[in-house]
């Protein structure tokens, strides 16, 4: 496969980031830049696969998304000072990718998602919103949100989604994200994250208080199990788009917790 798409900017310790299901690195780039310039990180943002300008592939699993990152850290020769951060989906790779392969990380960051089976049946409006944008009738983004809003009421989950629409050479209207397969592959993103063994070096995990996604029941079991040196983190008043929604608090969170 060829490498993943991605930017790096900055110099020191390496963070490397990756967003949720439908996202791109675009997302990150704000506080990306802020880790860059002012905690001192080499900061490196990641566009998974079937995300972003990264590749489209028929297969979409978490064994195959954590490869593709461990290729690029070996393309970019990261060493073990390492620090990765995944937010939902990504947060998944990156745990996955943690308990594979221990070794190549410092420490690992988690946002607002769980190890444990996620149910991804909330996400079916969505799926179905995108696929009611036709993208050879569309003439303008306004259009596009018009056919999204029959779906999808929240205006910045919309324009989060529509950040994947782009216009081609032939100024035809495009999805970056691979829809079909991510749509097939649904159940696949929300499998549990299990491990042979724990991962036993730091861990933070990031969750909104008004978000689901990390429960009671995995601070007291589900995270330890897998994750003994960790903690929880809590983002008041914030959501599953926590970063989106408090980036004053996650830039601190992140930058404190890699500095230590």
């Amino acid at each position: 496969m060829p490498l993943l798409h991605h930017f790096d900017q900055g110099q020191g310790r390496p963070l490397v980031i990756l967003h949720g299901l439908f996202g791109t690195l675009d997302n990150w780039q704000s506080l990306a830049r802020r880790w860059a310039t002012e905690a001192g990180l080499r900061v490196i943002s990641v566009d998974l696969r079937n995300h972003g300008r990264s590749f489209h592939s028929p297969e979409h699993t978490y064994a195959l998304m954590a490869q593709d990152v461990l290729e690029l850290f070996d393309h970019l020769q990261l060493g073990p000072d390492t620090t990765l951060m995944g937010h939902s989906m990504g947060g998944k790779v990156a745990m996955r990718l943690a308990l594979d392969h221990p070794e190549r990380l410092a420490r690992l960051i988690v946002v607002d998602i769980a190890p444990r089976f996620s149910d991804m049946e909330h996400q079916d409006d969505i799926v179905a919103g995108l696929h009611a944008v036709d993208l050879r009738a569309i003439t303008n983004r306004q259009e596009a949100d018009a056919a999204l809003a029959q779906h999808v009421g929240n205006l910045g989950t919309r324009q989060f989604l529509l950040k994947n629409l782009y216009r081609k050479e032939d100024n035809a209207f495009a999805w970056r994200i691979n829809l079909d397969v991510l749509a097939a592959q649904l159940p696949a993103v929300g499998e549990e994250t299990t491990g042979k063994a724990p991962f036993m070096k730091p861990t933070l995990f990031i969750r909104g208080g008004k978000s689901d996604y990390i429960t009671t029941e995995d601070k007291l079991h589900g995270i330890p199990t897998l994750f003994p040196h960790s903690q929880v983190a809590t983002v008041v008043d914030a959501g599953h788009w926590v970063h989106a929604e408090k980036p004053e608090e996650v830039f601190g969170l992140v930058k404190s917790f890699v500095q230590q």
